[in-house]
């Protein structure tokens, strides 16, 4: 399959993320699956150190985000050739428990083609090397959360 012509959104956003319009913009008239993993805000924690969110504060040096965005599609279409379409959307700025603050989606001819664990690569990849800070407010306090990528040479 020749990715040149296969759909690949990928983008920063403050806006709601609408998962029919993505959908459009990467299904083709072959595709008959989309695995869709959508992370949301949660408003209380329960494993760990269990404590209640009021919000989170989402922030992204954008060109370089994006850049991290490409990178992981690029990743995906080297891994798994069957897939069709894929959509990687991260929103920032203040967002509420149950609001929506990331989707990947990536779409394939069949459901048995690898496109669910391509999806499931392209949250883990995101969270692993894309440029995104997050800070997180409770009744507690506020503290930005710490992830434990730390990057290769080349990456």
């Amino acid at each position: 399959m020749q990715t040149a012509n296969l759909p690949t959104v990928f983008f920063i956003t403050e806006d709601e993320i609408d998962l029919n319009d993505l959908l459009a913009k990467i299904t083709l008239a072959s595709t008959g699956a989309a695995a869709i993993f959508a992370g949301m805000v949660r408003g209380e924690t329960k494993r760990g150190d269990a404590h209640q969110t009021e919000y989170l504060e989402y922030e992204a040096y954008i060109p370089m985000a994006e850049a991290k965005m490409k990178q992981v599609a690029e990743e995906i279409r080297a891994r798994w050739e069957s897939i069709e379409g894929i959509a990687i959307v991260q929103r920032i700025g203040k967002l509420y428990p149950k609001t929506p603050t990331v989707l990947i989606a990536c779409t394939a001819a069949h459901r048995d083609t690898g496109v669910f664990e391509a999806a499931r690569y392209g949250i883990d990849r995101l969270k692993e090397i894309v440029p995104i800070w997050k800070k997180e407010v409770s009744p507690d306090g506020q503290f930005w959360v710490e992830g434990d990528y730390i990057p290769k040479a080349g990456e």
